[in-house]
Parts: structure tokens; sequence; C-alpha cells
């Protein structure tokens, strides 16, 4: 049986539904959209009512053993709209379109020493992951396997937002992830307001390069750097921001997460919004 390589994929991949599973269980999801190209003549008779009464020795399906199909919802009406994405009238003026590449911004950053923060990290983290992203994760600072990697949100709180991601239908790959500070502080402190206000512009250059449709802020650091709003992430999440023509969604940190699993059902609503807004306004007209 070990020798087996069918059954040991199948295992692998028993296991892996098993872990997928129970995160869904504690996000709170109680169903799975299947995609609507699934949907099969079968399944409309099925789902359809008869209009022909069965025969008495026939048994009328239950609700529960007929495979439904997915209807996708039509995009919503503008007082939907509203409801959902928060004030949709213009927005503030958005960043111009920026002629720097992600590269540009990286060799001006360089070797950092602009602040104490260079003397204890191992290296500066970068914002990762795709260069015409249409949604950025925003963090604090790199942790300890970041700051051994060179790349942000790897350790525990990075294979949370893995999932996460995963959980609304996209592939880590397809966003872009970084942090307000590239350099990690010691023994991952909340970075000062003079760290933060030294590393953040080169974020927002980054946000100009990418030109993102959504940001997902996690955390009070991102958020009130991002924003300069003195409310905290509690008070909030869930309610789209405006970022210089961007949408902004604030929510918690994977890192609180995994010291509070019980409000990951929160933010698996706040990721929802996300997914409903991107799923709605076509790329390159983000306020249409």
């Amino acid at each position: 049986m070990n020798g087996d390589p069918i059954a040991s994929e199948l295992l692998d991949l028993l296991q892996e539904s098993r872990e997928f599973t129970q995160y869904f269980a504690e996000l709170g999801v109680e169903t799975v959209a299947l995609p609507a190209a699934r949907e099969t003549p079968e399944l409309r008779r099925l789902s359809q009512p008869s209009s022909v009464a069965p025969a008495a020795t026939s048994r009328t399906p239950l609700e529960s053993e007929v495979a439904q199909p997915v209807v996708r919802p039509s995009n919503p009406s503008p007082a939907e709209s509203a409801s959902l994405f928060g004030d949709l009238t213009p927005a503030k003026p958005s960043f111009e379109p920026s002629k720097e590449s992600m590269e540009d911004i990286w060799r001006d950053i360089g070797e950092c020493t602009r602040c104490g923060l260079c003397e204890g990290r191992t290296q500066v983290v970068n914002t990762h992951g795709n260069h015409k992203a249409r949604l950025m994760f925003v963090g604090e600072a790199p942790g300890a396997d970041e700051d051994a990697q060179g790349k942000p949100f790897v350790g525990r709180a990075g294979q949370l937002l893995t999932k996460i991601i995963e959980a609304i239908g996209l592939k880590r790959e397809e966003v872009i992830i970084g942090n307000v500070n590239r350099c990690r502080p010691p023994g991952n402190r909340q970075p000062t307001l003079e760290e933060a206000a030294i590393c953040r512009p080169f974020l927002f250059r980054e946000i100009a390069a990418v030109q993102p449709d959504v940001i997902v802020v996690m955390g009070n650091t991102a958020l009130r750097n991002l924003l300069e709003i003195r409310e905290g992430i509690t008070r909030v999440r869930g309610q789209f921001q405006d970022f210089r023509g961007i949408k902004v969604m604030p929510t918690f940190h994977p890192a609180y997460l995994l010291r509070d699993p019980s409000k990951k059902r929160e933010t698996w609503e706040d990721l929802k919004k996300v997914r409903a807004y991107l799923d709605s306004h076509p790329p390159g007209n983000p306020q249409s």
C-alpha cells in the first residue's frame, strides 16, 4: 500500500482536504460555490420542478440529495453597491500612473540606513508579488521568518494569509503583499511613528506603480499609516475606506487571528466584500 504512488497521492489529497475543511469551518464558511461553468443540463433538469406528477412508486428526491446549480449574482444595483462598497460618489484624485518600476523603487531603498531598524535586521524585506495585481495586502513590519527569507508574510501568519487569499478564490502569486516598514523591529515590537514615517513613502510609491483596485490593510499600524485615522481596526474593519481613489478594506492582522481564532469569522466577512467588489468592478474601471 505504502509503495503505491496513486494511494499515496490520494492520502495527501485527503489530508489537505481535511485541513482546508477545518480552516473554512473556523472562518464560518457554510457553503463553497462551484464555478458556474460546471453546471450541466442534468443539474438544471434536477433542480427544476417537474410538470409531471411522479408515479406512485417513485420517490421525490430530498432537496439535500439534489445537486443545485450555482448561479452567480448579477452586478448589484446602485443602491446595493452603495451599501456594499461605501460611498460611490466621485472619489478623490487617484495616484497618477507612475513611470517608476518596482525595481526602481527598490534600488532607491537599497541597503537602507535611514532609521535605527537597520542595525538589527538581516535584510530589507521589500513588497512581493504580482506587480500588476488588482489586490494588495499591507501589514505592519517583517518578523523573524521574513527577516531571514527576505519576503513578507512567510511565517505562521503568512501561511494563514495564504489560506485567506485562497479562500476568496485567488492564488498568492496573483496578489501583491507588503508592509509599512521593511526592517524587522527588535523583538517584533510595533514600529515607532518616526520609523514608519521614514519608510511609508516607499510604500506609497509602490502603490502608485502597481495601481491596485483594492488594498487590504491588516492591523492598526497599517491602518493608521495608510489612512491616517485614529479609530482602531475593530471599529472600522469591514467598511470600505478611500485612499487617493483606491478602495481600502481594513481587517485584522493574521498574527492577531493566530492569537484569537474567533476573529476569523469577521475577517472572512471582510474578505467576502473584497471579492464581491472585484467581481462587480471590471479591471481598469474600479469606481464604475
